[in-house]
Order: C-alpha cells, then structure tokens, then sequence
C-alpha cells in the first residue's frame, strides 16, 4: 500500500496539512493514521456516570479525530505571542499571517465571528499596571472561544469535508512503528488498536508525525530509535485552579483569558496561567497506563457558577538526569495513588494550615467543585516542595491582580501536567534530519494549543505543494 503522503494522528496539525491539501487542488494520495475513533463516535461515558471509567483501548476525551481539540473548550489564541515558540522557527511576521488565515479556515467551517480581548483598552491597561505591581507580566490576546460543543461540530465538519474530498483516514488504527532506512523515511508500521500484533507496514514519500501530547512520549522513542535530531525540554507540572465567577468576573469581561506569567521567589522557575475557562467545568483526560490528568472546558451555552484556570510551573533538567516526560508522568503517578485513581482536590487555606482537604469541608464551601468525582485530599504529598511554593507564591501575586483569588476557599485540582518536552531539531522549512519526516504541532515541541498546532499544518502543506 504506497500513498504520497501518511499523517500520523489526526489532531489539528495533521488535519490542516489534509485540510490545506485539499483547498489547494493538490493530488497527493494522504492517509491519516488515528488511534481514537471518528469525532462522531466519541463520547465520554462520564457525562451520564459522572465518574470516570476508564475507557478502553484510549481515553475518548485524549484520543479521536480531531484529538484533545474537540474536548477542550476550544480557544483560538490569535497572537503569535502565545502557542508555543514557532514564531521563532518561522518568524513573528510569518507566524501573524499563517494565524490570520488558519483563522479565516476556522471560521469557514462555523466559528463564532466574535473575538474576546479586544476593544477594552482602559481596562486592560489598569489589570496590566497590577500585574506590573505584582511582578508579573500580562500577555493580552485576542480570544476566538469556539466553545467544547461548538468545537465538535465544527471539526465535525472539517472530517466530513476531507474524507469527502478523496483524504483516507484509517481510525482505531495505531502506530507501532516508523520505516526510516538510510536516513530516509520510508513508511510506518500500523495495527488496530485493539489487536496490534497485526501489524501491516504502509509505504509512502513523505510522513508526517502529529500525535499531540497524547503521541509526545511514542515520538520520542521514535526519535531515540531511529536517531532523530531532538532536544528535551520543558515538562510544566502544576494544578488546575478553581473560583467563583464574581471573584474574577472582571477579568473575565475585559480579557476572557488573563495569561500572566511570573518568576516568584526563591527559585524562580516559569510560572504561569493557562486554558482559563469562565462559566467552566474541570474535567479529566486520561492518557496511557491509566494516568488521570485534569483540565478544563468551556461551553458555549452550558455555564457553571465557577471560573477555572490552570497553574503551570516549568520543570527542566541536565545532568544526570533529563527525562522531563519520564518525571511528569512520575508525579501524575503519585498524585493518582493519593486519589485512588482520581483527580485529587485540596482548598488553598488547607495548604497554607499543612493539612489535606475533606469532603464535608467542601459540601459547605463557596466553591463547589464542577468535577463530580474530584477526591478531596493532599497535594502537597505528591508534589514537590519547588513545584508547591512555586504555585502557593504565584497564586498570592495573583491576588494582587484578582483580589479573592487566594481565598481559602480556592480550590486546587492535581496533577495538570503537559507532555509537551520533546523538541525536534529541524529549520525553518520544517525539514529535520531525517528525509521525507516531518514533526509538527505539540507532540514535536514547537506548539501549545489549537491555533499554533493548525497553523504548523497550513504551513505544512504548503511545504509539501
């Protein structure tokens, strides 16, 4: 089976190579490989439950066309100040016009037209002189919110869009392995997700890898194997924060999503705001050997009477030990076992007394979670002492910014953590070392998020055109 072009994963990067493809006439022969089932197949039973149960092979929410994208809240960032660091791959100004079009694509298929963040110049400016204040920066950037139902229906219509456009995708199909002789990619090794010692080999001129964070741990073992150019980097390890609506009700008008970042004392490590979802719901993604991981979403129509946000503190490592990957999943680990397999919550005052959370704590609080089965416990005793002051001094600054965010009552929610530390070397063209492979969106370390992610794919296609 030979095809011009084989896309592993079918997340927004590898959809827009397709997608971009197809708009432009091109008559390359592609093939989409993706573990997870077709978009409408996807549901996650949880919605009914309301507790987790572990679905097998993958994790509905993780895994599927479209991947983390369609169950997300489905934020489109529209600055090349925030997404990750193509821009500085392909420069600020390439960056802002693959972002205006990948945009335009969006909005083809159903995106709402209206953009948060802007148009509130006053009120950006006092949030920005206390962030100042507070030591730390504010990035300002236009919002486009798809919305989590909203999204499904849009990359609903995409898939329908290339598979009729002549696109093969092979669902609950797994990538077991790369074909790269002589520094040459050659194809890929597949088999069905729930029988993969069937294994079949497909052939093909160029391969694409997009496997997200979910893929971000296969693609560096496929880099170590078959010796692609990659660099570790950063593993953000940190809790996904919870409040009521009136606490950051202001932020929520002016900004939609205040990205803020800081280097609180005493270690000054990366720490910053990430994924903010007013009117939102906590949630969980699980991802391989069963890890339970929390996120968030928001709705368009559906609200909640809480705003959530997560808090990520960036981790890196040398010598003698560089596995950020490896450490992440270390502390989910731990996290998990304290939870009994569950998303583990804990109220900031109960941290700052040195003592966990209980349940009938929470039955009376403010905050009432919107993760149903969130175990009330302790944090503190699966992460690490950097990781928690870091967060604890972060989250007081915050204060400064959005007085009553560091109420006792503020809910933390662990372990968040982005898979996202492998960085495969390749230049502006996107061409790495190895002929006829190319890595794009989270997985290949140069992405954070929807947009940027799309945009490597526009970029992608052109390459390939």
């Amino acid at each position: 089976m030979k095809y011009d072009l084989i896309i592993v994963g079918a997340g927004p990067s590898g959809i827009f190579t397709a997608l971009e493809l197809v708009k432009t006439n091109n008559a390359k022969k592609v093939l989409i490989v993706e573990m997870g089932h077709r978009i409408d197949k996807r549901s996650c039973p949880k919605d009914k439950t309301e507790i987790c149960v572990n679905c097998k092979p993958y994790c509905n929410i993780t895994t599927g066309f479209s991947g983390a994208g369609a169950f997300s809240d489905g934020k489109l960032s529209l600055s090349p100040e925030v997404g990750g660091d193509l821009p500085e791959l392909i420069g600020y100004k390439n960056a802002e016009e693959l972002i205006r079009y990948t945009d335009s694509i969006y909005l083809e298929f159903g995106a709402d037209p209206h953009v948060e963040g802007i148009g509130n110049d006053e009120e950006i400016k006092e949030i920005r002189k206390k962030a100042i204040e507070a030591n730390l920066k504010l990035v300002d950037c236009p919002i486009r919110h798809l919305g989590t139902e909203k999204a499904q229906e849009i990359y609903l219509k995409i898939q329908e869009y290339l598979l009729a456009n002549g696109v093969e995708i092979m669902f609950d199909t797994v990538a077991k392995d790369l074909v790269i002789e002589n520094g040459i990619a050659k194809g890929l090794v597949i088999a069905p997700s729930r029988k993969q010692d069937e294994e079949t080999t497909l052939y093909a001129d160029t391969v694409v890898v997009a496997t997200g964070r979910k893929g971000a741990d296969w693609l560096k073992q496929m880099c170590i194997k078959h010796n692609v150019a990659h660099r570790n980097g950063t593993v953000d390890i940190g809790v996904r924060v919870e409040v009521r609506n009136e606490i950051m009700e202001k932020v929520n008008t002016v900004l939609y999503e205040s990205k803020l970042i800081g280097y609180p004392e005493p270690f000054k490590n990366k720490v910053r705001t990430f994924c903010q979802n007013p009117g939102g719901f906590v949630s969980q993604e699980n991802y391989d050997n069963d890890l339970a991981i929390v996120n968030g979403h928001s709705y368009k129509d559906l609200k909640s009477n809480n705003t959530n946000l997560a808090i990520l503190c960036s981790h890196n490592f040398s010598t003698p030990f560089n596995e950020p990957i490896a450490y992440g999943k270390k502390v989910a680990e731990l996290v998990n076992m304290l939870g009994d397999g569950h998303i583990l919550v804990q109220r900031y005052g109960d941290i700052l007394e040195g003592k966990r959370t209980w349940q009938e704590e929470l039955d009376r609080a403010n905050v009432r979670p919107t993760l149903p089965d969130a175990v009330a416990g302790d944090l503190t005793s699966a992460m690490s002492y950097r990781t928690v002051l870091n967060i604890i001094n972060f989250i007081q600054a915050m204060d400064k910014v959005v007085p009553g965010f560091a109420s006792k009552e503020t809910l933390l929610y662990g372990p968040e953590i982005k898979f996202y530390s492998n960085k495969v070397t390749m230049d502006e063209t996107l061409k790495t070392n190895i002929s006829g492979l190319f890595c794009l969106g989270d997985s290949s370390g140069w992405t954070r998020g929807l947009m940027m992610a799309s945009v490597m794919g526009v970029l992608m296609a052109r390459k390939l055109s």
